[in-house]
């Protein structure tokens, strides 16, 4: 599979519990996504059929839904889990994820991780 094409979701902006801090368990705060999801774009770009893609806004509707719907203590949890939902319910075989939150540091614009997982990855954790 072609996996030099990527089709990307950038600062995709989702509220969620998420943090460590008693306060940050009760109020929900802002998260930007963004996605890195390879795949190959040849079939839609020849055909111009969405049935031939990957359907971004069928991505971003159930990251958001993942995203509102579940509480995470870390940053990096929710990156593999975002990370998992890709590979295993698109079936991209790679998938870079950046998850950050906005303001949780002093004096810094965002603070974040960055993440990048392959199929494999998962069927390594299943199978152990």
């Amino acid at each position: 599979m072609n996996e030099r094409d990527c089709i990307y979701i950038e600062d995709l902006l989702v509220r969620t519990i998420i943090g460590i801090n008693d306060w940050e368990r009760r109020e929900r705060q802002d998260v930007l996504i963004s996605l890195c999801l390879y795949t190959d774009t040849r079939p839609a770009g020849q055909s111009d059929d969405i049935r031939d893609a990957l359907n971004y806004r069928d991505v971003a509707k159930r990251i958001i839904h993942l995203v509102e719907n579940a509480h995470f203590l870390l940053v990096e949890r929710l990156a593999e889990e975002i990370a998992r939902v890709c590979v295993q319910e698109f079936h991209v075989p790679r998938v870079q994820v950046r998850v950050e939150k906005p303001g949780a540091i002093r004096f810094a614009k965002t603070v974040g991780v960055r993440i990048e997982r392959r199929a494999e990855d998962f069927s390594e954790v299943e199978n152990a």
